[in-house]
């Protein structure tokens, strides 16, 4: 399909430039065409356009105003004088927008686009923990809804989490919800670790409670979860210089036997400032293609092949629709947004 104008014959030559090793030329032709009509659109609009590192490349690489991680977009946009806010990834994120810009009107493509992750935990399920644990602070990850982070005194990020919980400086904290998280910042930090929802003992005693510094919850990443420490010995057996990269939401097993692990953010440094022969991203596997087209001279092994199906909800179809019919807006209930504002806030007064 040939582009038919002007502006998406330039953004095809764009996008080629960056995504022919990438992406098929017949594709990038359709996409240009589509990309270069929500480019005009979101003009007309003043509407500001957020895409997730984990979103394809033909959208990652050709609309988006700002890319990155979830809530440095959310605090980028609203720094942004902009009317609209268009999240190209998932729904917590984009409620994580409207949490800081509610003046704002904020749209997500798709409302398919949910997390497994965050649908692990409710609001109730954190109250149920407080009446517990009483008086033990709360730390809940970004990747939640917003009623849930309402419920919390303070949020994460997989890169500060540690940091977080260190600056509490709590005897106890019960930190939620992705369980390979908390028992990776558990052995950063030097805390043991209960997962009472998994084994409820009730015969333990306050005194033996009281060892576990580290209160966790039983969700996970559907993706990050895949993957195993056979799946790293095997990439060595064949590339033994390969650098192999991980996200925090791993288990602890397959981060001890990465060579770096980080948030998005941190790996996306970490390729763009180090040396090797080769690099492996154990994350999802847009993101892997994202960086390979900002790192030509980079050899990346395209080993990856597990795809977020919430993510892969966004497209540039949807995206365009968003913005012409100002559909899937994000609203929430202004107490819940204001409790949650109150623990993103407490997160960023640390640093």
């Amino acid at each position: 399909m040939p582009a038919t104008s002007a502006s998406a014959e330039a953004m095809y030559e764009q996008m080629k430039t960056k995504l022919e090793r990438v992406v098929p030329d017949v594709e990038l032709r359709i996409k240009a065409e589509l990309a270069s009509r929500i480019i005009k659109l979101k003009k007309e609009r003043n509407a500001v356009i957020l895409g997730h590192n984990y979103m394809e490349p033909a959208l990652f690489h050709s609309v988006p105003d700002y890319t990155g991680d979830s809530l440095e977009l959310s605090r980028i946009a609203a720094t942004t004088d902009k009317d609209v806010i268009v999240f190209c990834g998932v729904r917590f994120m984009a409620e994580t927008a409207k949490i800081l810009s509610p003046d704002k009107t904020v749209l997500i493509p798709s409302p398919k686009a949910g997390c497994f992750l965050a649908e692990s935990i409710t609001a109730q399920d954190v109250r149920n923990l407080r009446k517990q644990y009483p008086g033990v602070p709360v730390v809940t990850y970004v990747n939640t809804y917003a009623d849930v982070k309402a419920e919390s005194d303070y949020c994460c990020t997989s890169g500060n989490a540690v940091k977080v919980v260190q600056a509490i400086g709590a005897d106890r904290i019960i930190f939620l919800p992705d369980e390979y998280l908390a028992a990776n910042v558990a052995r950063e930090s030097g805390k043991k670790i209960i997962f009472p929802t998994r084994t409820p003992r009730p015969d333990v005693t306050e005194k033996e409670n009281l060892e576990y510094g580290l209160i966790g919850w039983t969700g996970r990443c559907e993706v990050h979860e895949k993957f195993t420490t056979e799946d790293i010995e095997n990439v060595r057996k064949k590339f033994p210089e390969v650098v192999i990269l991980t996200h925090p939401e791993c288990s602890p097993e397959v981060v001890a036997a990465s060579d770096f692990s980080g948030s998005t953010s941190a790996m996306i440094r970490y390729v763009a400032e180090t040396n090797a022969p080769q690099y492996l991203l154990l994350t999802e596997c847009a993101m892997g293609d994202n960086i390979a087209a900002e790192n030509p001279d980079k050899e990346m092994l395209r080993l990856c092949s597990v795809r977020c199906p919430h993510m892969n909800e966004i497209t540039l179809e949807d995206t365009l629709a968003a913005l012409q019919e100002t559909q899937y807006v994000v609203d929430l209930d202004e107490e819940v947004r204001r409790k949650a504002l109150r623990a993103v806030e407490r997160m960023l007064e640390i640093g």
